[in-house]
């Protein structure tokens, strides 16, 4: 084994306790949800005992993450990420996040229409934030019908009637980040700092 993939594994029990502490789970509690031995998961995280991928894949979907970001792989090949747009209600969605359930994020392209669609309001749980990046962007959200410019933000509970188009039948492009019912989007600015207008 060369030096390289022995510092990768080296780095594995370390990087696994501190993920455990950090989620507040005891040795007990994991064990019981993987079916690994208690002492096992200890050896492991004290670097006695070599990660296999029989027991990190069990791990890794205990935490909700990567195998890779689980052990700290390096990265390799090709740095660009090769994103899959998706096609839905006329619209593109390109997905941002690569991980299952939780938030999500999208870059959204409204196409240019020459006669704008009809609204066609939904409703869903969850809660969206969204982010104007060019066009200007009409919203329905209940009763209330907003358009907003590049560099306007929004944020609503999905549970609300809701549709997304363009207020002029140009393209819009925005950003839309989607979590699940009690999530918010939260922006942090600088002590001192006022609140965006658009925020």
């Amino acid at each position: 084994m060369d030096r390289e993939s022995e510092d990768v594994l080296d780095a594995v029990g370390p990087r696994l306790r501190a993920l455990r502490r950090e989620r507040g789970i005891t040795l007990a509690d994991l064990a019981a949800v993987t079916g690994v031995s208690e002492s096992t998961l200890s050896r492991l995280e004290s670097g006695r005992r070599r990660a296999t991928l029989e027991l990190l894949l069990p791990l890794a979907r205990m935490y909700d993450v990567p195998l890779d970001d689980l052990v700290g792989a390096p990265r390799t090949g090709d740095p660009r990420i090769h994103l899959k747009p998706v096609r839905r209600f006329g619209m593109v969605f390109v997905p941002l996040s690569r991980r299952p359930g939780g938030t999500q994020a999208f870059k959204m392209i409204i196409p240019a229409r020459p006669r704008p669609l009809e609204p066609t309001p939904q409703t869903h749980e969850g809660f969206e934030w969204l982010y104007v990046l060019d066009g200007r962007l009409r919203l329905l959200l209940g009763e209330r019908d907003l358009t907003l410019s590049p560099g306007e933000a929004a944020e609503f509970d999905t549970s609300l009637p809701h549709w997304l188009g363009s207020a002029d039948g140009g393209a819009v492009e925005l950003l839309i980040v989607f979590g699940p019912q009690g999530t918010r989007a939260h922006l942090r600015t600088s002590p001192g700092e006022p609140p965006s207008p658009h925020g």
